[in-house]
């Protein structure tokens, strides 16, 4: 429903003499009937729930919706990264355009059911002149990063009193109450993120509002039935390490809704194309190949696998979103520097996006003693091998291998145009050829190419086919030792317990 802010009345009279609004006047819906119709109204509507949600339309969506329509309080648990925030902040599609509550008051109490003592007394003095205003979808969102340092106060409210000194009221007055984050968001949608980080004491708080639908503030007999939907979010594995939620409270919260990472790499890669700066403002045109995109997102699935990378920590998907745009501006850099028009990523953009791997992984010890650079690297390389597997598999390479184990050596330096690199890379028998597996055809520009045929080397490079070093650049020969020396301690033979006897004594 489009309404005009201006035509919207400003008085209570006016409000009760509005069509639009009568209904609402004769059955005055709680915030959570509000959502649970609205949904209803949206279930039947083919497109998506909650714009911009990719990968949970089958596994956590219909748990969101079963939660609203039964009206409960919910949780979403999940490691970092999961767009738990983005989720709960999509619950205000669902409330109302617009909503009136009376002008000046702090709780934004409802024209026709006012809580507070302001409200109830300033209707009671002006009648249908009472003042309404309106609140949008969105200022009926309230959220609150839990953190140790919040007070009781923060979350429900204070006696305040300078406010009863400058009104000449007794402090145990209504009046003299400052009110706290709950009590702001009466009328809405209140979230709390990292619930586990707030204090126990501060937990038990919650209890009244969630289970009697009242709160009381600093022990005064003031009963505020405040009308509110409670959602929040936690990291499972930090209860241990940073808090937990109180037994109590679980208990009164209606739904606990796990969420995850991607389950397939499209999936990530629809994420990380939906939320990466690639639409910017540049000299060059650039272009980031399905190919690399797969390579960036398998980078981040390994990494949820690995051994070395603490999965109670999670690799959130930020890491792939931040690699793409790393990677992007790599290329961006080096099609500006040799003078090219467009600048397409390619495997050694990976490598120099490095920092935008590295800070994002928590390490196991083991994956401290190697480095995470290293750890990295190796991700990368294995990422690489993966998706070069799913274009290549069973296809013949030999005549590339062949080139190489000739004595034959190619170096990709980085201040080169496109135009010179792909003379190079045409000396190799049969690799530009092979580039077509990849979507690559002749019409492609020469830096496409150059990234195509690259791709095609590191995955040789990443199957030990052939090696790479930084002064050589692809080469053959030694390749077995070359790799070996390179992958470290991991990739060599164990020892039999008798070589290991005899090489110590």
């Amino acid at each position: 429903m489009s309404i005009d802010m201006h035509s919207l009345p400003n008085t209570l009279g006016a409000l009760k003499r509005d069509p639009r609004f009568s209904e609402e006047r004769l059955t005055h819906r709680s915030v959570k009937d509000e959502i649970r119709d609205n949904l209803i109204s949206r279930l039947s509507d083919p497109g998506p729930l909650f714009e911009g949600i990719v990968g949970y339309e089958d596994t956590v969506v219909p748990q969101v919706v079963n939660a609203v329509l039964s009206r409960h309080n919910f949780i979403l648990l999940g490691l970092r990264g999961q767009a738990k925030t983005r989720l709960i902040r999509m619950l205000t599609t669902l409330l109302d355009p617009v909503s009136p509550y009376i002008a000046g008051s702090e709780i934004r109490d409802h024209p026709y059911h006012p809580i507070s003592r302001y409200a109830r007394e300033l209707v009671l003095h002006r009648g249908d002149d009472t003042p309404i205003a309106w609140l949008t979808a969105a200022e009926r969102y309230v959220e609150k990063l839990a953190t140790p340092d919040v007070t009781i106060a923060d979350m429900l409210g204070d006696i305040d009193p300078i406010k009863a000194a400058r009104r000449g009221q007794d402090i145990s007055d209504e009046l003299t109450i400052h009110y706290g984050l709950l009590p702001r968001a009466n009328r809405g949608i209140f979230a709390i993120n990292e619930l586990p980080d707030l204090a126990g004491k501060i937990q038990v708080g919650l209890f009244n509002i969630m289970q009697e639908g009242d709160v009381q503030i600093k022990g005064y007999p003031v009963r505020l039935p405040l009308d509110v939907l409670l959602v929040f979010t936690a990291n499972p594995e930090d209860y241990t390490a940073r808090g937990k939620i109180i037994t109590p409270l679980k208990d009164r919260i209606g739904s606990e809704i796990r969420t995850h990472y991607p389950l397939t790499v499209d999936q990530g890669m629809a994420i990380t194309a939906q939320e990466a700066w690639l639409r910017r403002k540049s000299p060059v045109s650039l272009n980031v190949p399905r190919f690399i995109s797969e390579v960036i997102e398998q980078v981040a699935f390994l990494a949820r696998d690995d051994k070395k990378v603490d999965k109670r920590s999670g690799v959130s998907q930020r890491l792939p979103i931040t690699v793409t745009e790393n990677v992007a501006s790599n290329a961006e850099a080096r099609a500006i520097r040799c003078g090219d028009a467009s600048a397409v990523a390619r495997v050694a953009d990976l490598y120099n996006a490095l920092p935008s791997i590295t800070g994002k992984l928590e390490l196991e010890y083991e994956g401290e003693l190697k480095g995470s650079e290293t750890v990295a690297r190796d991700l990368i390389r294995l990422a690489v091998a993966r998706i070069f597997s799913n274009y290549f598999e069973g296809v013949n390479m030999n005549s590339i291998v062949n080139f190489f184990e000739a004595g034959g050596t190619l170096k990709v330096p980085a201040n080169l145009p496109a135009a010179e690199i792909l003379d190079q890379l045409q000396k190799i028998n049969g690799l530009l050829e092979k580039t077509a597996a990849l979507g690559v055809g002749p019409g492609e520009d020469d830096a496409g190419k150059v990234a195509a045929a690259e791709f095609v080397l590191e995955g040789l490079y990443a199957h030990r086919r052939i090696s790479r070093n930084e002064e050589m650049g692809f080469s053959g020969g030694e390749r077995r030792r070359h790799n070996e020396q390179q992958d470290g301690p991991d990739d060599e033979p164990r020892l039999s317990r008798k070589q290991r006897r005899q090489q110590y004594n």
